[in-house]
């Protein structure tokens, strides 16, 4: 009732589109009507267009990046981006890693400055916690195809757009529609729903359909495809020499499925299709940077036209054969894909003129628009091209609800994002994804009483906090272990520990968190120190087992490990239930979404073998824990002999009153007798509860619960005779 009240409340101020806060179970299960500008949002846009100069009309083509922060009025920062706002008649924002609140409030002021509302993008591929820290980060694509369930993305979808219109986001680059089918891909990854156009489009799709029914602009990317290259985009061109014929069976699939299904828009790549389009280009003799790490630029001397500023790709394939009709939109025109062959003033007046309707992020803003404005002067932008985008975008705004409402409430925030909903909902997703690929016989679930280590490999330089998700997990729920963290810059001491802590364990557990890092030249990889510690311990013959936390591609480098565990991420609802799994806390369930060349196919995907129980006791309530009443869950581990018969109980939690009977009835158990030579595990939960009404929930799910009840008449005597007492 009281958010009810509160939407009632907001109402007032908020446009129609925002009525979906109030309601956010319904937009969760209800199909949304198709999002797309209305007759009234045109009439606006052309009646605005009417009154802006040229200048003005060049401005809204560009959308500037930055990384928010608390700025004074009278700061540089805020004043440069003020003057971008008021002079240079800027169309929107594009915002990076920042605090949310920071976010907002910035958005606010300038929108405030703006004569016409501005439109605020975000990167959320993984919803907006993939910019905001202080915001529910979920999956990566990839994950999410794993668990095989596109409802998944769709509410995913829903839940990002619910949350990025609460803090001021009106258009979300996501989601990314590229088939990934090179193993060597640096840049993509993760990052897309695997390597099956027709899954692509299906998870890509649910997901753009749950933001747009929010009323928030979705995004495919990055068209016509980025994901047969070894290059990223970031750091060089890539070079996709593919005929039409084979792009329009496969790169292309997932796009034109999108845009029969209302794609608001589209991003274009900076890759070269030299099939489709032949210019031939150099790189510039004066590079003046980009997005890529100093000195890891990958130059071409002999290349041609990125897709970005191509006529053939994006006005001729996307707007005239696919029929596209929505906003263009460029990938970051500071990346050095781009910016090694072209300057700011060109790239910009070419990328316009293949077909673009945004200009997003350019490296030199000023040089970006003054290289528009002369082409405009001269000529060589004819006033109905610029008229066409402008008009475009215009009609957008307004199918937002810019026209409406441009400031965003900042008492609604901490209402809205990162609530339960989005808690529950990313650890389901988790649950689903985590992919057993390959498993040695008889070491999952982990053996509590083995020696472990648990070492983290990264390719980031976040520190040991990195792999707390995980480690936290595993110790919280009782398990033992020696621990160690290496990443590249790691100094002798750590790694010395670390391989220490290696070579003195039985078990050791590899958390391998090659990420996707866009511009830097170890993505996607683990550092030299931390592979060569996981070599040694593999020659060495120990029990190992290896999680990737992201690139699943990285088994490929060590093919002899013989357990091997897919999470796609690091998030920490990936890391959660992976450490859960190894523990026997779950189930594996996920299947691969890509094949591992020369190693496993794609729909791989392993579950371990659970041995049901043949004779299950069910130890009795104590009277000593009746007095007392004492309740909750008894959790052991029995280790089972190829018979059936329990060898081992070993106790990791529960009530001092309640042990010794569940102890009890473990070593009772009878399995069903196996084959195999190894011993078994498996985690059992005495859940104690003082009522009459005993459950038979035994056995259907990972951990075996078996529940544990007092007759009323017992407790009742008890009762009586302290009373007496």
């Amino acid at each position: 009732m009281m958010k009810f009240l509160i939407s009632s409340f907001l109402v007032l101020n908020i446009s129609l589109a925002s009525l979906v806060f109030a309601s956010p179970q319904v937009a969760a299960t209800q199909p949304s009507a198709r999002f797309e500008p209305s007759n009234k949002s045109w009439d606006w846009a052309d009646k605005t267009l009417k009154k802006m100069t040229a200048d003005e009309k060049v401005g809204q083509l560009i959308h500037v990046g930055i990384n928010a922060r608390f700025a004074n009025q009278d700061s540089w920062f805020f004043k440069d981006l003020r003057r971008h706002v008021t002079e240079n008649k800027i169309g929107g924002i594009i915002f990076f890693g920042a605090p949310i609140y920071e976010t907002t409030h910035i958005a606010n002021r300038m929108q405030e400055a703006a004569k016409i509302p501005m439109l605020m993008s975000l990167d959320a591929e993984t919803g907006i916690g993939m910019r905001f820290q202080d915001a529910t980060n979920f999956p990566w694509a990839m994950a999410l195809a794993a668990t095989g369930e596109p409802e998944f993305a769709r509410r995913m979808g829903v839940i990002t757009g619910r949350e990025a219109r609460a803090i001021g986001i009106q258009h979300v680059y996501a989601p990314v529609l590229d088939v990934n089918n090179n193993a060597d891909n640096p840049v993509i990854n993760v990052r897309s729903f695997g390597e099956d156009p027709d899954d692509v489009a299906r998870f890509g799709i649910a997901f753009a359909e749950g933001v747009q029914s929010q009323k928030v602009i979705a995004t495919a990317k990055h068209f016509p495809g980025h994901g047969d290259t070894n290059v990223d985009s970031h750091r060089g061109l890539p070079i996709i020499d593919l005929p039409r014929q084979r792009l329009t069976s496969l790169e292309l699939v997932p796009f034109k499925k999108a845009i029969d299904a209302g794609i608001g828009s589209i991003m274009i790549a900076h890759i070269a299709l030299p099939q489709i389009d032949g210019e031939e280009i150099r790189p510039l003799k004066e590079y003046q940077g980009g997005d890529a790490e100093p000195g890891t630029e990958i130059v071409s001397e002999k290349a041609t036209i990125p897709a970005t500023l191509s006529h053939k790709v994006q006005t001729d394939m996307l707007r005239n054969e696919m029929g596209f009709k929505g906003l263009i939109v460029s990938d970051a025109m500071s990346m050095s894909g781009l910016t090694l062959y072209f300057t700011q003033e060109e790239a910009g007046v070419r990328a316009f003129l293949a077909g673009t309707d945004i200009l997003e992020k350019p490296e030199n803003v000023d040089a970006m628009i003054k290289g528009l404005r002369a082409a405009v002067a001269s000529g060589r932008i004819p006033m109905a091209r610029l008229d066409e985008s402008v008009r475009r975008q215009l009609a957008w705004k307004h199918a937002v609800g810019l026209t409406e409402q441009k400031i965003t409430p900042l008492d609604q925030i901490d209402r809205i994002v990162s609530g339960p909903d989005s808690t529950k909902l990313t650890d389901e997703i988790a649950e689903k994804a985590v992919t057993l690929v390959r498993q040695e016989s008889g070491l999952l679930p982990l053996d509590r009483n083995a020696k472990i280590a648990v070492l983290g490999i990264s390719n980031g330089f976040d520190g040991p906090g990195t792999m707390g998700s995980f480690a936290g997990t595993l110790r919280s729920s009782g398990l033992r272990f020696s621990q160690g963290y290496i990443q590249e810059n790691s100094l002798q001491p750590q790694i010395d520990a670390a391989r220490k802590a290696v070579s003195e364990a039985d078990t050791v557990i590899v958390g391998l968190y090659g990420r996707v890092r866009s511009g830097a030249a170890n993505s996607v990889g683990i550092p030299d120190n931390g592979a060569a510690i996981l070599r040694e311990a593999l020659a060495s013959g120990k029990k190992v087992i290896g999680l990737s936390f992201g690139n699943p591609y990285i088994l490929s480098s060590f093919p002899e490990m013989k357990t091997y565990i897919v999470a796609y991420g690091d998030m920490p609802s990936l890391q959660r239930a992976s450490a859960r799994g190894l523990l026997g806390l779950q189930q594996f369930t996920g299947k691969l979404p890509i094949s591992l060349p020369g190693l496993h196919q794609r729909g791989t995907g392993m579950s371990i073998n659970y041995p049901k129980p043949l004779v299950l006791p069910r130890p009795p309530y104590a009277p000593v824990a009746i007095a007392v009443r004492a309740t909750g869950d008894v959790v052991v581990q029995v280790e089972i002999a190829p018979a059936g018969d329990v060898e081992t109980v070993h106790v990791i939690s529960g009530h001092r009153f309640l042990i010794p009977a569940a102890q009890k009835a473990a070593r009772e158990i009878k399995f069903a007798p196996s084959e195999s030579p190894h011993g078994r595990r498996v985690l059992l939960t005495y859940r104690f509860k003082l009522d009459s009404k005993p459950e038979n929930t035994c056995c259907e799910s990972i951990p075996y619960l078996i529940t544990v009840t007092s007759p009323s008449k017992l407790i009742k005597q008890m009762i009586d005779n302290s009373v007496v007492e």
